[in-house]
């Protein structure tokens, strides 16, 4: 019998990896003879690059870049087989990198994550796939453009050669690819990506995403207009053809500068991480696969780690049970995508007693599904 292991991390509580070693030690307890095989996964966001190195057998690899607001930060990757670098901007330039009463997206900058970027290239890479969740910016990519050595010009004719933020868009008047073109010529750019926000407008970075990255009422119609700005300088240069392409507004307006500049590829966090992992290919001959989330509701079934994982697992003909930490809201919806959609939990309960129960929930829940197997 073979069995896939492959869960989402239980937010707050439980990294994927945990949750994955969990499960598997309580199946192997009863099924000693099975192939069990862990994956732990992610969407894109925080934990995908521990995810796909888990899976892939890669490395951490560290650089000190420039943090949000300018403070040296140790921001970790990963580069796994096939000369490709797999990142989280979170990790240089990442909301949690401040604290509350620091967040400022008019002073806040990517600089970092074209730092992290550029390092992975130096390394030799030849695919960098960075998820780009949890920003603490709304600069468009401007910061991380300059680190890759694009050349942004005020309406002087200068070079601003100032990490940009979001309060400098409307200075920009002029950009140059300058070394950057040499530089990305051979490296494929994708984004692990599941927002579709444009980048200015009603559902823009700005209005969406500014406030909570500490922006006032304020704040969001000069970013709003600073980005809209700054997109105009970038096809007026050439190097866009629009600026209302779905995902712009991700990150403050990162995925706009990593499509247009980079030439980078938006694709589905969830798809992107599964084929990274390799879980597909392990699919072939599986009998069961094993997933898990510490919420499992309505917005599972659209378009989450779990629901993926199952409908990928569907086209090889192999079942998917989601084990979940707490199931809110119709199971209905969740039975037409899960063979089996199960709660770990063993009554009601506080939240602190659901997290630190968790790991011995898993293993029982583990423990329970392998002992009815073994009964077939």
């Amino acid at each position: 019998m073979k069995i896939i292991v492959a869960p989402d991390s239980f937010k707050g509580c439980l990294r994927s990896l945990d949750v994955a070693d969990a499960i598997k030690c309580g199946l192997s307890s009863v099924l000693t003879d099975a192939e069990i095989i862990s994956f732990p996964m992610a969407d894109g966001g925080e934990g995908t690059v521990e995810a796909v190195i888990a899976a892939t057998g890669g490395n951490l690899v560290q650089t000190t870049v420039y943090g949000p607001l300018g403070n040296p930060v140790a921001a970790r990757y990963g580069i796994i087989p096939g000369h490709t670098a797999v990142m989280e901007m979170a990790a240089a330039s990442g909301i949690e990198l401040l604290s509350r009463n620091e967040l400022n997206p008019m002073k806040t900058s990517t600089l970092g994550t074209g730092q992290m970027m550029l390092d992975a290239i130096k390394r030799g890479v030849r695919q960098i796939i960075i998820g780009i969740g949890g920003s603490a910016t709304v600069d468009g990519g401007t910061g991380m453009a300059q680190a890759l050595g694009f050349i942004l010009r005020n309406g002087d004719g200068d070079v601003i050669d100032r990490p940009c933020t979001g309060g400098m868009l409307a200075e920009i008047m002029e950009i140059e690819p300058g070394s950057a073109a040499e530089l990305l010529a051979n490296v494929r750019i994708r984004v692990a990506c599941d927002v579709t926000n444009p980048l200015t407008g009603h559902n823009g970075a700005a209005r969406v995403y500014g406030p909570q990255k500490g922006a006032d009422a304020q704040m969001v119609e000069i970013l709003d207009a600073g980005l809209d700005s700054f997109s105009q300088v970038v096809m007026h240069a050439g190097l866009a053809d629009d600026n209302v392409h779905p995902g712009d507004g991700a990150a403050g307006g990162l995925g706009f500068g990593l499509r247009t500049l980079c030439g980078a590829e938006m694709v589905s966090g969830a798809k992107l991480v599964i084929e990274t992992s390799g879980l597909e290919q392990c699919l072939a001959n599986a009998d069961l696969v094993i997933t898990g989330e510490g919420c499992t509701d309505s917005q599972t079934a659209s378009g989450k780690i779990c629901a993926v994982i199952a409908e990928t697992a569907a086209v090889h003909g192999v079942p998917t049970i989601v084990l979940s930490g707490a199931i809110r809201g119709p199971v209905a919806p969740l039975q037409k995508i899960f063979a089996a959609v199960m709660s770990i939990a063993k009554g009601p309960c506080s939240l602190d007693e659901a997290i630190s129960s968790a790991p011995e929930w898993l293993y029982d829940a583990g423990r329970n599904i392998g002992g009815m197997l073994r009964m077939k």
